[in-house]
Parts: C-alpha cells; sequence; structure tokens
C-alpha cells in the first residue's frame, strides 16, 4: 500500500480502530465520550467512501468534509478578517461603516486623512469655493415630480428608498422601511411585488412599481387589470407609479417564485393562486412597441387619476430609448419621470452572466437618457432618477452632476435596517431577518429600532450632502452641474466631467445638427413602431 494511499485514509482508520478496540472499555465514564466521538466521525468516513457526487471526500474519508466547512464559511472570514477598507464586495468595509454611524446617528468623522489614493487614476472628487455658500436646510432638498399632464404632481425627497418587494424583503424589513420613510418624509419603491400590508401599515409615501407580472393588479391570466390597478393607484398613500421595463443587475431577464414558497401572504398580496408558480416574464404583455408604451402611461396616469406615471429601465440598446423618445414626440405623451438603473444595481439573486455582462452602468445609462431629452426639448418636462450602488452624500452628488434630478438606493437603506452583507438573500437564511419570509429570522429584526435608523441614515446623508454643496458654493442639489464634477485621469491630468463627455444642446436632435456621431446614428436607427432598429440606418 503506497504512503499517499495510507495518508488519504489513515485519519478514518483510527478512528474506526479506535471506535472497535474501546467498545468492550465502555464502562469507563471517561472513555465513552470519546468513543461516541470517533465512532460518528467513522459513520461520517464510511458514508464519505460509499457516496458519489464528490470525489474529495471518496479519497479523504471524513478530512475531505473541511474543504466544504471552510468554503461555507469563506465569505464571513474574508469580510470580517481578511477584506481592506476599500474592497468593494459588492460594497467595501468603509462604505458599510459609513451607513451603520449614520443610521445609528453616530459620528462618521474619520481622522488622520483620507485612506484613498488621491493620485490614482480614476479618483473622483467635487471642486470647493474659495466662497463657501451659506449651509442649506436639507429639508428643501426636493423636486417636484410631474409634467404638463399630471394633475397630481409629487415633491420628492432627492434620496428615496429603491425598489425592493415584499417576498424578497420580509414583512419586518418592509415595515420598518416604510416607517422610517413616513418619519422623513421621502418615498419608499414598493418593487414589482406590490403593495402588501405591510407598506400600508406606516402611512410613509409609496412609489407602485409595476412589473410584467401586473401583481396586484392582474387578470387570472397574468395580465393587466384596469380596474384592479385603480382601486390601488387613487389610494392617497401611493404618490407614484412606475413601470419597471427592466433591472439593473438582470435586465431582460424574467423571474419565477416557486410555489412552495408562495406564501398565503406573499398571494394575497401579489394576486395569485396559492400552489402555482409565481412567473413574472421577461416582458410586457400590456404593450409591445414604444408608441403603445405612451399610451399605457396615458392610461395609468388617467386611471390613477392623474398621479405621476413614469418607468424605470436599465439602458440596453440605446435606438431603443430614442424610438421611445420618437414615440413621446409623435404621440404628444409624456412619461412624468424616467429612472435609470444601472448594472451595478442589487437583486435577490441573478444569473452571474447577466450581473457581470448584461446592461449599461448607470452613469452612462443616465448621461445618454439625460442627453437625448435635452436633445429634443423635453429635459424640463421629465424628471430623472438614478439608483446603482448609491450610500453616500458624494455618491448622489455625483449622479446629480451628470444630469439627475433625484436618487435612489436599496442596499444602503438595507444595510441601515442591519444588512451585513452576508449575501444570502436568495436562500431565505438572512442572519439579520432582512432577506427572509422565515417569521423566527425577522423576529430578530426590531421595527421601531430600524425604522429610527432609516430616517437617521436619509437625515444625516442629507446633512453631508448640504455641506458639500455649501462647500461647492452651491445652495440646493439641482444647482449641481457636470463642470463640478472632476475625475483623475492619470498621474498628471485631471478633467472636469464637462470635459469628459458629450453634453447635446437643446433641441439638438430635432435640427439634425448633432454633436457626436453616435447620437446621430442611434438617431436614425430608432422606431417610434417599434423596439426593433431601422435596418436602413443600422447598415
Amino acid at each position: 500500500m503506497s504512503l499517499s494511499l495510507l495518508s488519504r485514509y489513515a485519519f478514518f482508520a483510527v478512528c474506526v480502530m479506535f471506535t472497535l478496540a474501546s467498545l468492550p472499555f465502555l464502562d469507563h465514564d471517561w472513555l465513552w465520550p470519546i468513543t461516541a466521538v470517533t465512532g460518528a466521525l467513522s459513520l461520517i468516513g464510511i458514508f464519505d467512501l460509499l457516496q458519489s457526487p464528490h470525489a474529495v471526500r471518496r479519497n479523504y474519508p471524513i478530512l475531505g468534509n473541511i474543504r466544504y466547512l471552510v468554503e461555507a464559511i469563506r465569505p464571513e472570514i474574508r469580510q470580517y478578517l481578511l477584506e481592506s477598507d476599500s474592497d468593494a464586495l459588492p460594497f467595501s468595509r468603509s462604505q458599510r461603516s459609513l451607513v451603520y454611524s449614520r443610521a445609528k446617528n453616530e459620528s462618521a468623522d474619520k481622522p488622520f486623512g483620507t485612506l484613498i489614493d488621491v493620485y490614482q487614476s480614476g479618483f473622483e472628487f467635487i471642486g470647493h469655493s474659495m466662497r463657501p455658500a451659506p449651509l442649506s436646510d436639507p429639508n428643501g432638498f426636493r423636486v417636484i415630480v410631474g409634467g404638463p399632464q399630471c394633475t397630481q404632481p409629487y415633491s420628492a425627497s432627492v434620496f428615496n428608498i429603491s425598489a425592493m418587494s415584499f417576498g424578497s424583503l420580509s414583512a419586518n424589513a418592509i415595515r420598518a422601511l416604510n416607517q422610517g420613510a413616513k418619519l422623513g418624509n421621502f418615498a419608499h419603491d414598493t418593487g414589482e411585488g406590490s403593495i402588501s400590508a405591510y407598506h400600508r401599515e406606516h402611512g410613509g409615501d409609496l412609489t407602485w412599481e409595476l412589473g410584467s407580472g401586473y401583481f396586484g393588479c392582474r387578470t387570472s391570466d397574468g395580465r393587466f387589470d384596469p380596474e384592479r390597478f385603480a382601486a390601488q393607484a387613487q389610494t392617497p398613500q401611493v404618490r407614484m407609479i412606475e413601470i419597471k421595463m427592466s433591472q439593473g443587475a438582470k435586465p431582460g431577464h424574467g423571474g419565477i417564485l416557486p410555489k412552495h414558497k408562495v406564501t398565503k401572504e406573499i398571494a394575497e398580496t401579489r394576486g395569485i393562486l396559492m400552489g402555482e408558480d409565481c412567473v413574472s416574464p421577461s416582458r410586457h404583455s400590456a404593450f409591445s412597441t414604444p408608441i403603445e408604451l405612451m399610451h399605457f402611461i396615458q392610461q395609468l396616469r388617467e386611471l390613477s387619476g392623474g398621479k405621476p406615471v413614469g418607468f424605470k429601465f436599465c439602458l440596453g440598446h440605446p435606438w431603443e430609448f430614442m424610438g421611445i423618445a420618437k414615440a413621446m414626440l409623435e404621440t404628444g405623451i409624456l412619461p412624468d419621470f424616467i429612472v435609470v438603473d444601472g448594472k451595478e444595481g442589487g437583486t435577490g439573486a441573478a444569473p452571474v452572466e447577466f450581473t457581470d455582462h448584461i446592461g449599461v452602468p448607470m452613469r452612462e445609462g443616465l448621461l445618454f437618457v439625460h442627453n437625448t431629452l435635452v436633445g429634443l426639448n423635453l429635459r424640463d418636462k421629465i424628471k430623472l432618477g438614478a439608483s446603482g450602488k448609491i450610500v453616500s452624500a458624494f455618491d448622489i452628488a455625483s449622479v446629480l452632476a451628470i444630469g439627475a434630478d433625484w436618487a435612489n438606493s436599496a442596499r444602503g437603506f438595507m444595510f441601515a435596517i442591519g444588512c451585513i452583507q452576508s449575501q444570502s438573500c436568495h436562500t431565505n437564511k438572512c442572519p439579520t431577518g432582512v432577506a427572509t419570509q422565515d417569521t423566527l429570522r425577522q423576529r430578530a429584526l426590531v421595527v421601531p429600532d430600524k425604522a429610527q435608523r432609516v430616517y437617521n441614515f436619509h437625515r444625516n446623508t442629507l446633512k453631508g450632502l448640504a455641506e458639500m454643496l455649501a462647500a461647492a458654493g452651491l445652495e440646493h442639489p439641482s444647482q449641481l452641474s457636470a463642470k463640478h464634477l472632476v475625475r483623475r485621469m492619470s498621474a498628471t491630468e485631471i478633467k472636469l466631467f464637462s470635459q469628459l463627455h458629450v453634453f447635446l444642446k437643446p433641441g439638438e436632435l430635432l435640427t439634425g445638427e448633432v454633436n457626436g456621431e453616435f447620437y446621430s446614428r442611434m438617431w436614425q436607427m430608432a422606431r417610434a413602431d417599434s423596439f426593433e432598429p431601422n435596418e436602413i440606418a443600422a447598415a
């Protein structure tokens, strides 16, 4: 027998031999606990030898299990022992610490200077003024959402809770988020899982997200039901309606909540049957062209009693959004707002290929949408929101500087209610009760305490934004522009964002004198009657 073979089976053999040899002497009190342990290990070793899925365990009985144990706790070991303050996995320790401190109303000030290498390419900052402005009241950092076709405009905070559904999040998480939104007078996006009783409990402002499954307003065959929609949309707590075209982390990908996970509460909230899979298709059935989308927006606005209606999407094919813009011009129907999600956005679970390689990052998508609307003289009529890895005042300022009117955050507010980035959202075993339907696990999330933390995080983040604006000589977030944001290009060069990107002038796309071949070509490819490109222009 080779030395390699002996080393592989040595521990297993020792356990078996000790167990057998000690059986006649179990009347010794000190011996039976040891025998019980070696006996249990021997049984594990026998099972390892007989099982077929894991080759390591067959070759290394008992000891091979150590490999799977270490692999199982690897994320926790890395996060708590090996991760540096700046490793983004997907949020760095410094980012999470900032949220935790602000949520607990503790000082987030840092001594002894920055840990960031300010001479590294990609470093970004906001230029300050030699004459700082007086500090503004963050309560005034709001934007009126509602275009000329809206009769019930909404005064929205520049910082709101992004879309997260009941079902993905626990009942207590939804309660805490909505109560915090009520305390801070900002909006809470329901996510596509519809409006649950937990969204209603504390009366915080809601943005009702309408996905392709039309949950909460669907017929028995999963199509849009106007009457059921109107019944919910006209309630005072619903302030805006958001059509979900796609999600940043998995654009173009539908979802299925398996029937064994569909609880009675989720079934009632979404308007689906128990005992059946809950399917969220990858595309809408209420419209199939940009023109039909505009008519759907008009229908929702009428059914809701004139409330702001818009859509959320992650930019994919540029000509498709420009096709929507052409449909706006052709029909005369305008959305009140557009939320641009980025591929860096979060989700409970998605295929790795989608999270890594599908969709346009938020900033590029936001800039493209902003430019298109400016080029059509529509920007002043449509408000823009942005979402994707936003947790700090600088994150908010950076998206406002390149075209957004407000910012949404999902994972930032998850941190505020106790998320520790365990990345177990899809397992129903969230350790802090945030992303689970396990009633015992979510009991750990104490709603009044976490609601206060949601309020604190929002308030302290906007306070930080006010201080940044004052340092830059500004009094309101709407004054931020691309000339205020700066990026280091190399060790010897920095540029303003106004120098880095193409910014269209008002009406450029209408006159045909477009600054940049890309925008001109995409405009020629776009069609109002189809999401397909104009093949002649594409050739």
